[in-house]
């Protein structure tokens, strides 16, 4: 299992996700932080960058905050 460290920004332009020079990410993401659209996007698109299915995605802390720490089993 490998844990990431995702600063999120929504409601931006496009979705994209990058890694950054200390080792954590850096996500933007189209969907709003309304009924977990973003969290679902994010997971997503971890899943996609990394090339594992959704289902080996999940979000370990910072569900509500701008920070997340992503759980990663690929």
């Amino acid at each position: 299992m490998r844990i990431l460290i995702i600063k999120v920004k929504p409601q931006s332009g496009s979705s994209k996700l990058v890694e950054l020079p200390d080792g954590s990410f850096a996500a933007s993401l189209n969907a709003a932080p309304v009924d977990g659209r973003a969290n679902a996007e994010l997971i997503g698109l971890v899943a996609q960058h990394l090339g594992c299915a959704k289902s080996q995605v999940s979000i370990r802390g910072g569900a509500s905050a701008r920070t997340k720490r992503v759980a990663v089993v690929c």
